[in-house]
């Protein structure tokens, strides 16, 4: 993109201005209209990746998506609003400065990096480009924040993996250490489980590196698995949903399992099942996002939130989706396969997660209803399931 873009964007802003990066995929979309529905100014931009990267895979959305400009247009006509986009990569300085020129953002949301872990431990390329689009568009983000909107506060999506699952209590970002006499307060531990998780650990030293050297505000939003695709504007129109994936690399488990139920294929439990992870609703991931817009840090500041609202092991998740499937009279089998994965199958995890308690989340709970409520989803779209990507094929260590 030319660099006198901002002449063919640039657009009056009212109220906050928000920036979503990677406004098109599963988290941007619905996130960008609910604060568009706020009365919200908000701009979204994304290269598409998460669509070539299914495409690739052999895989698709359970729900059938529109491209982001039908899905703008759906928008307009149910609310009345606009939303603004961009189509460009985050890895080109040049494109993310002039998005930031155009758009003089308020508040940076930032989802626009690889966002699976099997993706990035597939093989040394897809390794390379998750490091290469992850690290370097972060920092291409935190150059345009620092000479174009140095008052703008980047909100950051991180991940609980960056922490791995260490045998002590898991803080939020940050650990009081009394060491041969002194102590100091440091940033937690990461030991990250695979490429993409250490990516993100990449993109959290940056971060703080910005606060502290350059005086920008960043909020790092340390995110467990999401699931579910209802919110108030998705359910507004069929045009607006938002994607649902299902494959092995892509698909997180709980997707995963109701898929399998559903289709009559055993639910794959990875080893012994206890992995033991957080996780929060959709609803409470765009809760969490707001609450943190809201309330931002000061200068120089570099906080970190752990957005999660529950606790669920691999096998809790499991005998749910089975125990779901039987009220609806669908007979589900469990199967124990060789973890592809290199990680604690059994493990102490207790991570705190209050801050956003704090600021006023009130969360949503996985229910039975929640889960029959994909499970309806998936059966009304049951023509659309490839079975092809559904077993697990990508290995941590191929040696194995």
């Amino acid at each position: 993109m030319r660099s006198d873009c901002r002449s063919r964007f640039a657009f009056i802003l009212r109220g906050v201005r928000v920036l979503v990066l990677g406004g098109d995929g599963y988290l941007g979309w619905p996130t960008a209209m609910s604060f568009s529905a706020a009365g919200h100014d908000v701009a979204v931009a994304d290269n598409f990746s998460r669509r070539a990267m299914s495409i690739e895979l052999g895989a698709s959305s359970l729900t059938p998506i529109q491209n982001l400009k039908e899905r703008i247009a759906a928008w307009k006509e149910v609310s009345g609003r606009d939303i603004i986009s961009f189509f460009g990569d985050l890895t080109d300085p040049q494109f993310v400065d002039d998005i930031f020129r155009a758009t003089t953002p308020d508040a940076v949301i930032h989802y626009g990096e690889q966002p699976s872990a099997p993706y990035s431990m597939i093989d040394r390329r897809h390794a390379l480009e998750t490091q290469r689009n992850n690290v370097l568009g972060n920092l291409n983000v935190l150059f345009a924040v620092r000479d174009l909107a140095p008052e703008a506060h980047l909100v950051k999506l991180g991940t609980m993996g960056e922490y791995g699952t260490p045998n002590i209590d898991i803080e939020e970002g940050f650990i009081d250490i009394e060491h041969k006499g002194r102590k100091d307060t440091l940033p937690f531990p990461k030991l990250p489980g695979s490429i993409y998780h250490l990516s993100k650990v990449h993109d959290s030293h940056n971060v703080h590196f910005a606060c502290r050297v350059w005086g920008l505000r960043a909020t790092d939003l340390n995110q467990g698995v999401v699931y579910g695709i209802r919110t108030p504007e998705t359910d507004l129109d069929e045009r607006l949903c938002t994607r649902f994936d299902y494959d092995e690399v892509l698909g997180t488990v709980l997707n995963r399992f109701c898929v399998q139920a559903v289709v009559g294929y055993p639910l794959t439990v990875y080893g012994k099942g206890g992995q033991t992870r957080g996780f929060l609703n959709i609803i409470d991931t765009i809760q969490c996002v707001r609450l943190t817009v809201e309330n931002p840090p000061a200068a120089g500041d570099y906080r970190v939130f752990n957005q999660f609202t529950e606790q669920f092991s691999v096998n809790d998740l499991a005998l749910m989706v089975r125990r779901v499937a039987e009220c609806m009279a669908i007979n589900v089998t469990v199967d124990s396969v060789i973890d592809p994965r290199i990680e604690a199958e059994d493990h102490y995890y207790n991570p705190a997660h209050t801050k956003l308690v704090e600021l006023g989340l009130e969360p949503h709970p996985l229910t039975d209803d929640v889960v029959a409520h994909l499970m309806e989803t998936i059966q009304r779209y049951k023509d659309r399931i490839l079975l092809g990507p559904i077993a697990p094929r990508t290995k941590w260590d191929p040696r194995n």
